[in-house]
């Protein structure tokens, strides 16, 4: 069975309600009503139906079926209590006024409270503004200080090799991650993996270097990276540094790598070292390979949120809901 197929099996086992703050967007609205349609997901549109509806019936959406999270004095003070909880120093009134002009904000605080089990955002927002506001109300997973986001890739059959599954890290979020960073992104994405695939996890730590075969700054970076992952994850299968070709080709890795590994020639989770790596390689897969690429998904918060890109599709915004909601699932 297609990876993709039996996520959507999980995500309709979980039932998650996934909060969408930009609920009068048109493709947003067509989303959330595949999602409902399908049984992926259980909408929750942030706002008053008052004030949906008429966006609504623009794009020819009908509303049956969904949930609304309404912007309530009631709820805003609960919200900004909570969000007071965590920071002291911040006075009830601010956050109160923090919640009103950021329906970013009040969104992830609903996932914060409990009232909904996923955040999905970006249509109408940068990304930075996603993160700011999922640092801010959900924070980080514990252990973890930086934010970042995966790809799944879904590399169909060429040859005698059969369709591959692959995560792709961080190829959207921090541009130039140093040591302690990169550590944080392998171990958030180790965490992914762990519920989106049906396999071990085995993290690649990519350089141009395999097992000290160059010597360089950029090298060192990926090898003081992989030493932190050891120490903060002893059991974790992790190796580095890798050349792609050592990471993926048994044959390769048995002629390049010096010592034995359990990732080598066979990981399933390739660590970039920088956003440019991560970007071009990619990009590069799905062009030439045909590979389908789903994201990028945010990780690395306490609780499920991500990123969408302005320009995503009906379709991907889907996709991107069904991952955090199969996550979910496996976690149960």
């Amino acid at each position: 069975m297609e990876i993709f197929e039996q996520l959507v099996k999980r995500a309709r086992r979980s039932k998650a309600r996934v909060v969408f703050p930009e609920s009068r967007h048109p493709r947003v609205l067509e989303a959330a009503r595949q999602l409902l349609d399908e049984g992926l997901a259980q909408p929750v549109l942030c706002g008053d139906n008052i004030y949906i509806r008429p966006a609504a019936e623009t794009a020819g959406v009908n509303l049956a079926g969904m949930e609304f999270l309404a912007v309530s004095n009631e709820r805003l003070q609960r919200y900004a209590q909570q969000y007071c909880c965590a920071r002291p120093r911040t006075g009830s009134k601010v956050a109160v006024r923090l919640l009103k002009r950021s329906v970013v904000t009040f969104a992830a605080m609903a996932v914060a409270c409990d009232e909904a089990d996923a955040m999905v955002a970006g249509i109408e927002h940068p990304t930075a503004r996603v993160i700011e506001a999922g640092r801010m109300a959900i924070g980080l997973a514990d252990g973890l200080n930086t934010p970042s986001s995966y790809f799944l890739m879904i590399v169909p059959p060429t040859g005698p090799q059969p369709c591959r599954t692959l995560l792709f890290a961080d190829c959207a979020v921090n541009v130039e991650p140093d040591a302690r960073e990169l550590a944080d992104i392998a171990l958030a994405s180790a965490q992914s993996a762990a519920g989106i695939l049906q396999s071990v996890p085995r993290l690649a730590m990519l350089s141009f270097s395999t097992q000290g075969s160059a010597k360089h700054a950029r090298v060192n970076k990926v090898r003081q990276a992989l030493a932190l992952i050891q120490e903060a994850d002893p059991e974790l299968l992790v190796d580095g540094e890798l050349q792609v070709d050592s990471a993926l080709d048994p044959h390769v890795a048995k002629a390049k790598c010096s010592k034995h590994s359990e990732v080598a020639g066979q990981a399933n989770v390739l660590i970039f070292p920088d956003l440019d790596a991560g970007n071009i390689g990619y990009k590069l897969v799905q062009q030439l390979a045909g590979a389908q690429a789903i994201g990028p998904v945010l990780q690395g918060f306490a609780k499920p949120i991500s990123d969408l890109s302005r320009s995503a599709s009906v379709d991907e915004i889907v996709k991107t809901t069904v991952l955090l909601v199969a996550g979910i699932s496996s976690n149960c």
